[in-house]
């Protein structure tokens, strides 16, 4: 099997409904932060505004978002809080054409027809067969290993409590299947927990047997981080050799920690201010053409709402493929309303899982 990108059918702009539709209305920013009333809010699929007779695609798309109109024609899609007093807001609150807005939901419609697109498929559950869904994952994967593509990771902690899910993700790295990673401060934590010390939380990573005095381990490695001052120089410090972080800082491949109220530490990497963290995550998702999920909620349904359904390289414009991996069915079908073209989830064992993809796509690595 031969994986190849579904085309993008543009919407038909000649069509009567769109040549006389009017160009879309802007309204000027009074107060920094504050949008003008019945601003247009974005989505994640492909939308077109009408300016000077001429359909424009707002290329950067996220949920949520105002479209601000540049001097010079570009459309920026900027989160309300950053609207600077002058912005020019594009408002209407009918996206059929027929405020100058387009919502185009049906882009990549024939391939998925066909069968050959990935849909995010309401309802499933641990009773779903996934055999198909992993060997197009496969091919997938090495399509955007081969072809420039950037496969963005987020990830919950419970890697790191696995020695095998551990060495699945090390492996991911080392064989370019990693352009990004995002968690939170416990990831990166128990995972050098586990690189300097063989536990997780004090339980040994393999039998899980608890440590004596484990439950000072995670703040021992912590407090060794941050006397190091950062994760590369930590790892350099105590010569560290496996793991997920260790993997990331030896490749260079970029992450982002973003912290929470409950964060111990926290690690030096570990933003946070949310917003800044915000800006952070969005910085990974904006590079990324595919986007994987892993036994994390919150960050799953942060990534998800800041995540289009499509990219936009060079000329080309394609799917952005979103995957939600939990054992819990709830969490996978959390971002089920959001209706993407391009998501996809599996109720499964986040640790079992990327074992298996490991195991896949890098046999032959």
């Amino acid at each position: 099997m031969s994986f190849v990108l579904p085309a993008y059918i543009p919407p038909d702009f000649t069509q009567p409904q769109f040549v006389r539709a009017p160009d879309a209305a802007v309204v000027s920013v009074e107060r920094d932060g504050v949008a003008p009333d019945h601003f247009h809010s974005t989505s994640m699929f492909p939308e077109y505004f009408k300016l000077g007779g001429r359909w424009v695609l707002a290329e950067e798309t996220r949920m949520d978002c105002c479209v601000v109109v540049r001097e010079d024609g570009r459309l920026d899609v900027v989160e309300n809080r950053r609207l600077i007093r002058g912005d020019r807001v594009i408002v209407g609150r009918s996206d059929d054409g027929s405020q100058g807005i387009y919502l185009h939901a049906t882009g990549f419609q024939q391939a998925e027809e066909s069968g050959d697109s990935f849909v995010f498929r309401g309802n499933r559950s641990r009773e779903t067969a996934f055999s198909r869904d992993y060997d197009r994952l496969y091919e997938l994967l090495r399509y955007e290993r081969s072809n420039g593509g950037r496969i963005l990771w987020v990830m919950g902690p419970a890697f790191a409590f696995d020695c095998d899910a551990r060495r699945a993700m090390q492996r991911l790295v080392e064989n370019g299947f990693v352009q990004g990673l995002m968690a939170g401060n416990a990831l990166a934590t128990h995972d050098l927990e586990a690189s300097l010390m063989g536990t997780a939380l004090g339980q040994d990573i393999y039998t899980q047997k608890t440590c004596p005095g484990g439950h000072y381990h995670h703040l021992d490695v912590i407090n060794l981080v941050r006397r190091s001052g950062s994760i590369p120089q930590f790892v350099e410090d105590h010569k560290i050799s496996d793991g997920i972080m260790y993997s990331v800082v030896k490749h260079h491949v970029p992450f982002v920690l973003a912290g929470s109220i409950r964060d111990d530490g926290p690690l030096p990497e570990v933003i946070s201010d949310v917003y800044a963290a915000q800006d952070a995550m969005r910085s990974l998702v904006r590079e990324a053409t595919t986007i994987i999920c892993l036994a994390t909620q919150l960050h799953t349904i942060a990534t998800g709402n800041m995540t289009p359904s499509f990219r936009k390289v060079g000329d080309v414009i394609r799917p952005l493929y979103l995957y939600t991996v939990d054992i819990s069915e709830f969490v996978v079908n959390k971002l089920a309303d959001r209706g993407s073209l391009s998501a996809l989830s599996f109720v499964t064992n986040a640790q079992d899982f990327i074992v298996h993809v490991a195991n896949n796509v890098c046999k032959d690595a």
